[in-house]
């Protein structure tokens, strides 16, 4: 099994800063890809950016603001938020895909359970 632990979350003020971090533990062999999601009171979960090696990807509202990156040796995935709105308010989510051995023929999906970010005056 494969834990993922978000942290980081808080209120925060708009315009201001937080950087969200997401641990890995478990049987590991190797994570193919990592992605941060959020989900607003009454809204559908929601990609908000996915690093896959060295290549990220960004949901629009998001670009300019927010920098995935991951410490590969450490097996922790960050979110970097500035600039940060009320309509960001939500609880953000850690995904992985993680293959547990070397004859996995396709990674499996894991979720943490979720940090929450207030952003509010």
């Amino acid at each position: 099994q494969v834990q993922l632990v978000e942290s980081g979350g808080g209120l925060v003020q708009p315009g201001g800063s937080l950087r969200l971090s997401c641990g890995a533990s478990g049987s590991i062999f190797r994570i193919d890809a990592m992605a941060w999601y959020r989900q607003a009171p009454g809204s559908q979960r929601e990609l908000v950016a996915v690093i896959t090696g060295d290549s990220t990807t960004y949901a629009e509202s998001m670009k300019g603001r927010f920098t995935i990156s991951r410490d590969v040796a450490k097996n922790t995935l960050y979110l970097q938020m500035n600039s940060l709105k009320p309509e960001d308010t939500a609880d953000y989510y850690c995904n992985a895909r993680v293959r547990t051995s070397p004859w996995d023929i396709r990674p499996k999906e894991y979720w943490g359970r979720g940090t929450q970010v207030t952003v509010s005056s």
